[in-house]
């Protein structure tokens, strides 16, 4: 099945190389452009896309907003950042909803393993990243750690579900609700269900979804 990537950049140098390594690499990807936050919004609101590339400061970028407000455009849409900033500041963008984070001086080779490992993982976390992601969550409550629909996602998990009743509950697909469960096991550092349920015990004041 082909796949379609949205890259949103304002530099047409990056965008086009970018384009360039992934459909060298791969036989079955389709790239499209954004310049600008507006179009990103535009483009997806008229077509579906299987990953976008998000430079997180282009022209009308309202920077970690624009996660939660293009999963409200589709939910299930895995967004990588592509930026010159450190994995510092891609925690903020993880903790919103965002699947991945990616230098721009990164190496082709590093590209096309963070885009496969995306469509294949549902998401790709750098050990830089994991190691900043197990710093923050040392600082943070689990309610700020997961993004609300991680939260639900973690919740039903403590309580005995399995992917496919979190999906019809949730009402999403079951490789959606597989991808929610596996990025919660990398943000929260665990495993195990059983790991799950000792951190939930933890926190029996959870909100209600």
């Amino acid at each position: 099945m082909n796949k379609k990537i949205l890259i949103a950049d304002d530099h047409s140098v990056v965008r086009l190389g970018t384009a360039l390594v992934l459909e060298n690499q791969f036989s079955n990807i389709f790239c499209d452009y954004a310049e600008n936050y507006g179009e990103v919004k535009k483009k997806l609101h008229e077509e579906r896309f299987d990953l976008l590339i998000l430079d997180i400061d282009m022209e009308g970028s309202t920077f970690k907003l624009m996660i939660k407000e293009l999963k409200m455009i589709q939910e299930d849409l895995p967004i990588l950042i592509f930026s010159s900033y450190k994995e510092n500041i891609a925690v903020e963008y993880i903790q919103e909803g965002a699947e991945g984070f990616l230098n721009k001086l990164s190496s082709e080779h590093t590209l096309i393993r963070a885009v496969q490992t995306i469509f294949e993982a549902g998401f790709y976390y750098t050990p830089q990243l994991i190691e900043q992601l197990s710093a923050y969550r040392q600082k943070k409550d689990i309610i700020e750690t997961l993004s609300e629909r991680e939260l639900q996602v973690f919740r039903l998990l403590a309580e005995g579900n399995g992917n496919l009743e979190i999906a019809n509950i949730l009402n999403i697909q079951m490789t959606t609700a597989s991808t929610y469960k596996r990025r919660i096991y990398a943000k929260l550092g665990v495993d195990s269900v059983i790991d799950i349920l000792k951190i939930y015990n933890s926190y029996l004041n959870l909100p209600k979804i």
